[in-house]
């Protein structure tokens, strides 16, 4: 059962859901409970042995939500 990381396309807000098939409606934003919402690609949780955390990591890129009507 994957996580999957999501961000509101109305008030922008992220969050995580528990995915358990592949058929499941879209989820409803826990902040507006609006259901426009798009599934984001998020980093890995697993770190290779010996690299410090921070140190060559992903960094996601920034949101493309556009607060205030843009």
């Amino acid at each position: 059962m994957p996580i999957y990381e999501y961000e509101c396309c109305q008030c922008c807000a992220r969050f995580e859901r528990i995915v358990f098939s592949d058929d499941e409606t879209a989820p409803e934003c826990p902040e507006c409970r609006s259901t426009e919402v798009r599934r984001l690609i998020s980093a890995g949780a697993v770190r290779p042995h010996g690299i410090p955390r921070g140190a060559g990591g992903f960094t996601p890129p920034p949101s493309s939500c556009r607060k205030g009507g843009g």
